[in-house]
């Protein structure tokens, strides 16, 4: 047996409400749910991208908790690469610049797919790439 597919990926952040405002207004996803100072979860595509406060999370459940999610998170940088097609790349890259957000790199993979980069408030690595780059 193998997994059909990633259901969720998380990030973690420095700043919450930083990172909700970035994920939403920047790059237009869906808030779906969020509990203050812990974490805010959006839509994206057929999957769910969870930030959370990497502090909060390491803390463990309550023993009565309604939902006792084990403890989890990191710390550092972390990377998250959103499909796009080449047209789709285009565009954002126009409004990340529109938006005075660095893209630090822009390139073509050997496959012949292109991945732009750039990073959202708390320093992760983000990425736009055309599913190609991993002959998807």
């Amino acid at each position: 047996m193998q997994p059909s597919a990633i259901l969720e990926s998380a990030l973690y952040v420095t700043d919450l409400g930083a990172a909700e405002t970035f994920y939403a207004e920047v790059l237009g996803l869906q808030k779906i749910a969020a509990v203050k100072d812990r974490h805010v979860f959006f839509k994206c595509g057929s999957g769910v991208l969870l930030l959370f406060n990497a502090e909060a999370t390491r803390q463990p459940p309550a023993p009565d908790a309604r939902l006792p999610v084990p403890p989890h998170g990191t710390s550092g940088q972390g990377h998250l690469c959103f499909a796009a097609t080449a047209a789709e790349i285009d565009a954002w890259k126009a409004l990340l610049e529109a938006r005075n957000i660095a893209v630090e790199a822009d390139f073509r993979w050997s496959s012949g797919g292109r991945s732009i980069y750039f990073r959202d408030p708390s320093g992760n690595s983000l990425e736009f790439a055309e599913p190609k780059i991993w002959n998807l």
